[in-house]
């Protein structure tokens, strides 16, 4: 009998290379998903006022259009919410796979 279940994520080896080139890939693939997140969001941000300025200077955020809020304030504090977002969840990450952070450092 096989006590593991089809939804257990441990490979079935014993071998500890294998587990370790396991939490390495789930890591990566954690961190890679992450990052493009992170990133879209970023652009989106970023380029994305820009380009639609016209059309975002219609709505007002605290009496300014919201095309001149977002050059001049949101994407700084967007920017900066993603930088201490992807520090928060890089450390939580690195906590669910430590044998992947530990050979990484």
């Amino acid at each position: 009998m096989n006590p593991k279940t089809p939804l257990d994520p441990s490979p079935p080896s014993s071998d500890p290379h294998a587990r370790l080139a396991a939490a390495r890939a789930a890591h990566w693939q954690a961190t890679r998903r992450l990052t493009f997140v992170l990133m879209a969001l970023w652009l989106c941000t970023g380029f994305g006022t820009v380009f639609f300025a016209r059309e975002l200077s219609h709505f007002t955020v605290f009496g300014w259009p919201l095309s001149f809020y977002m050059a001049a304030q949101g994407a700084s504090l967007v920017s900066l919410v993603v930088i201490v977002f992807y520090a928060w969840r890089m450390r939580r990450l690195d906590r669910l796979h430590p044998d992947a952070a530990r050979e990484a450092a």
